[in-house]
């Protein structure tokens, strides 16, 4: 997809899986005088989403015209269409998703009470409520959306992003799988943290499955959510030892500390439009304007050999011969 940037108008038709749609919508944003600068859809489970990236600046209708046109649409086609003008991203929401680790919710909350986030943490969704006190102690409102097994209902928790306006949806350390329905509305705008190198050890359990497979080094990585569990684009890494005859407490103990700050720089990178994903995998727009840590610590690099490389060695170089 083309980067979304904050020049374009990003448009999203979620529903039932059904012919003619695409159609549909491009045909109304044409008769607008809409240019539309890209297009993407899937399909997972029957369920269809496209999100379109649109310049609206030379439209012939006022945007509220344009709200109501694609939301007579969208009832006549049974399926939701959001629109997101480029003003609409100026001043950014952010909804926390958390189960019960508070590690990463109270690093957000630090972060936000210090002033390093560019945006406003209006609310806090639960599917257990152990971390209702750590959100009532910042003043955020909670929700508490999951049933006594820790069940969540999606439909309330559309509900609640569609109330508090997210723009950024961020799990921190939610520990349930988001379905189509809710990821197809939020294409872009999901971050979750996980406990492991991804794509190794994807799923529940991974610090566990890093001490199974015998691993020297382990980590954890920030990403992008897609409908592929644990396979989004990654946005930052961290790495660490693992020391031998580690157990998992013990790797959550090293690795929790890194899933947080993963986490803050990958959240950071997002509201400040620094990244954006291209053939599945994310990119900084001006390498040269962040220092940003995206992965291991640049000393690495000094401690690590910088030969033997294929082709420098002096006889594969020269074509000479070995001696007897």
């Amino acid at each position: 997809m083309v980067a979304v940037t904050r020049e374009f108008t990003e448009i999203t038709v979620v529903g039932d899986d059904a012919t003619g749609l695409i159609a549909e919508v491009t045909s109304l944003l044409f008769e607008r005088g809409i240019n539309i600068e890209d297009l993407d859809q899937a399909v997972r489970e029957g369920v269809f989403r496209m999100t379109t990236m649109v310049d609206t600046s030379e439209m012939i209708v006022t945007e509220e015209t344009l709200r109501e046109d694609l939301q007579d649409l969208a009832d006549d086609l049974g399926v939701d269409i959001t629109v997101r003008f480029p003003e609409d991203r100026e001043t950014q929401s952010i909804a926390v998703l958390v189960t019960k680790e508070s590690h990463c919710l109270e690093a957000i909350f630090e972060a936000w009470a210090s002033g390093n986030i560019d945006a406003d943490v209006e609310v806090v969704i639960g599917n257990h409520s152990d971390l209702q006190p750590l959100a009532e102690k910042y003043d955020v409102p909670f929700h508490d959306i999951g049933d006594e097994k820790g069940t969540p209902d999606e439909d309330e928790l559309l509900d609640l992003l569609a109330e508090y306006n997210a723009d950024l949806i961020v799990l921190a350390r939610y520990m349930r799988i988001l379905s189509p329905d809710v990821v197809f509305r939020y294409e872009s705008r999901i971050i979750n943290v996980h406990p492991s190198l991804l794509p190794s050890f994807p799923g529940a359990s991974a610090y566990m499955q890093a001490i199974e497979e015998g691993v020297r080094i382990a980590g954890v990585t920030a990403h992008y959510v897609t409908t592929d569990l644990d396979q989004g684009p990654v946005i930052t890494q961290r790495v660490f030892n693992v020391p031998p005859e580690a157990t998992e407490e013990e790797l959550q103990q090293i690795g929790q500390p890194l899933e947080a700050e993963a986490l803050l720089e990958a959240i950071d990178l997002h509201l400040n439009d620094e990244i954006y994903v291209h053939r599945g995998r994310t990119r900084l727009r001006d390498p040269e304007e962040t220092d940003a840590q995206l992965g291991a610590p640049e000393k690495i690099d000094e401690l690590n050999p910088d030969r033997p490389i294929d082709g420098l060695g002096e006889i594969v170089s020269t074509g000479g011969e070995a001696d007897d």
